[in-house]
């Protein structure tokens, strides 16, 4: 299946007004959102549209993430947003135009005025993606784009507000670098999320280098990405069959007891420390390690801890609710 291309615009103030909003002060970050998409296709073009002297932080993270930023000086008294809105709503309609091969734009903005650029969009037969902060996004935007995705759900957000500690998570600092079997899952589980279809090892390859261009399989030891794939299989991570071409097999998590054990002992665990007071989620994984010492939960594909508890609560196995009073998460074993 031929690989989507994609155009990505941003409109960053709103963006970034969004999340410091929400989050009392806290930053927005293009990361996510790069990863979000390396998922879903080849991203050719980034523009972020912005009065950078306002935004002088950003500049440098945008900049390394090879977005090209376009300047939209304002006028001193005059509220120069609307030069930014229909700067950008020109330029995709001019890609949309100039550039047929470009089958997907990611219109970043949680503005309505950007509804009727969604329209046309689509009208010339390009999927649009949106991208938003769940608190600045208006209910007419979502509706008209083919997919939205809220920024504050994106896998490494962290929407905290401003000063509110981390859950603490003991035993997290060996996994401050992915492992290639956590690379390999999470990227596998982004892909099944896109609905894309049968996932090819070679698809899982060529996703996988648009996170992180160096990557390469002989750092692990590896001859060849097959050799890397079958160790994880032998490894219970994943399931390989028999793809459409020789060489490039269907890759698929395995249905195996590894992510079912994890569930349990989550439970068993939950179970036990209820005895002792409330359960609450900072420091449950360190609790778990102390009976499974090698989990993790990106080895199932989860970006974090939160997701793979959500996934058990989704079972019937926890219950999972905020408490106000507590500032975290109360867990309970059904």
């Amino acid at each position: 299946m031929e690989e989507e291309r994609i155009a990505v615009f941003l409109d960053f103030e709103n963006l970034a007004l969004g999340v410091r909003d929400s989050t009392n002060g806290g930053s927005f970050e293009w990361e996510p959102i790069a990863n979000a998409l390396a998922e879903r296709g080849r991203v050719i073009s980034r523009r972020a549209y912005a009065d950078w002297s306002m935004f002088p932080s950003a500049r440098d993270a945008l900049t390394k993430g090879h977005v090209e930023l376009i300047e939209i000086p304002q006028r001193k008294g005059i509220v120069r947003k609307n030069a930014a809105d229909i700067k950008m709503a020109v330029d995709a309609v001019e890609l949309a135009f100039e550039r047929d091969y470009v089958s997907t734009f990611v219109i970043c903005t949680g503005d309505s005025d950007f509804t009727p650029l969604v329209h046309k969009l689509r009208e010339l037969n390009k999927q649009v993606i949106g991208v938003g902060v769940k608190g600045s996004t208006s209910s007419m935007l979502p509706p008209a784009c083919d997919e939205f995705l809220f920024y504050d759900n994106l896998e490494g957000v962290d929407m905290r507000p401003a000063g509110e500690p981390a859950p603490v998570e003991n035993g997290d600092a060996e996994e401050s670098g992915p492992s290639i079997e956590a690379l390999v899952t999470t990227t596998l589980a982004g892909l099944m999320r896109s609905g894309q279809g049968e996932t090819l090892a070679s698809s899982l390859k060529r996703a996988i280098l648009r996170k992180d261009p160096t990557f390469s399989e002989t750092d692990y030891g590896f001859r060849a990405f097959g050799e890397l794939l079958r160790h994880l299989e032998e490894q219970g991570v994943i399931e390989l069959s028999e793809g459409p071409g020789r060489g490039d097999p269907i890759v698929q998590f395995a249905s195996g007891g590894g992510e079912q054990q994890a569930f349990g002992v989550l439970h068993e665990v939950v179970e036990s420390l209820s005895k002792k007071g409330p359960v609450v989620l900072s420091g449950l994984k360190n609790q778990m390690r102390k009976r499974l010492p090698d989990f993790s939960e990106k080895k199932f594909g989860y970006g974090g801890f939160l997701q793979f508890c959500k996934a058990a609560a989704a079972r019937g196995l926890i219950s999972l609710d905020w408490d106000d009073e507590l500032g975290d998460y109360r867990v309970e074993a059904r």
